[in-house]
């Protein structure tokens, strides 16, 4: 039974400060989906009761990586989402794909393949529509440019090799690795993915740059062409 001398604001100062300490020491693993979203929402809803909201989220998206990863547009339609909570929700976003990038450039990207897909699916494989980005190498296969070459469709995207490759030279890049996306969840390749990427290959040989890989990310997994065997 509630304590009548005991405000509903006090008990949502205490639910909240339970539920940092709780993170703080067990960690996230610890936390349900919908409470972790409730310590991005404290910030920018510093008063009221957001567990149903961040509850709601959840059910409306389907998860918290599905949550954060949703357009501003989507995060708008939702009731009791205003400018700074969206914020919250896409800065917590860009922070796992910061931590992902920074990480992706302390070594040789080749030899660190795990790091180099959670990179990729962190920062494409949720968006609604095709985006190309490309990978510039230097001579040790260190990443030294990381840039996107086109934003389509939800099925095609443009890709201009005469782009791609005017900044490699720009840059100096030995090599190159072009991931896109299929907002679809399915990354199996498509006629006009591998054509383009045969194109690539035989382009950047003529300057003697180097295609690792075109690799294709989604939902539901990614494809790399090179192991495919469709170089």
């Amino acid at each position: 039974m509630t304590d009548p001398g005991i405000d509903d604001d006090a008990l949502r100062a205490g639910h909240r400060a339970r539920l940092r300490r709780r993170f703080l020491r067990a960690g996230p693993e610890a936390l349900a989906d919908y409470e972790l979203l409730e310590l991005l929402l404290f910030g920018a809803q510093p008063r009221g009761d957001v567990k149903p909201l961040a509850k709601r989220l959840i059910l409306r998206f389907g998860c918290y990586a599905e949550v954060i990863a949703a357009s501003v547009e989507r995060l708008s339609a939702v009731d009791g989402l205003g400018e700074a909570s969206i914020a919250a929700l896409k800065i917590a976003q860009a922070s796992a794909v910061k931590l992902l990038g920074d990480t992706l450039r302390s070594c040789p990207i080749l030899s660190n393949t795990p790091a180099l897909l959670a990179y990729c699916r962190a920062a494409l494989a949720r968006l609604p529509v095709e985006e190309v980005r490309v990978l510039y190498l230097d001579r040790k296969n260190r990443l030294i440019g990381d840039e996107a070459h086109g934003r389509g469709t939800v099925d095609h995207t443009p890709l201009y090799p005469r782009e791609v490759f005017k900044r490699a030279l720009e840059l100096g890049a030995s090599a190159l690795i072009v991931v896109h996306n299929h907002p679809s969840g399915d990354p199996t390749p498509s006629s006009a993915d591998i054509a383009a990427t045969q194109q690539l290959r035989d382009a950047a040989a003529a300057l003697g740059l180097v295609l690792h890989d075109h690799l294709i990310v989604a939902r539901h997994g990614h494809v790399s062409l090179r192991e495919r065997g469709l170089f």
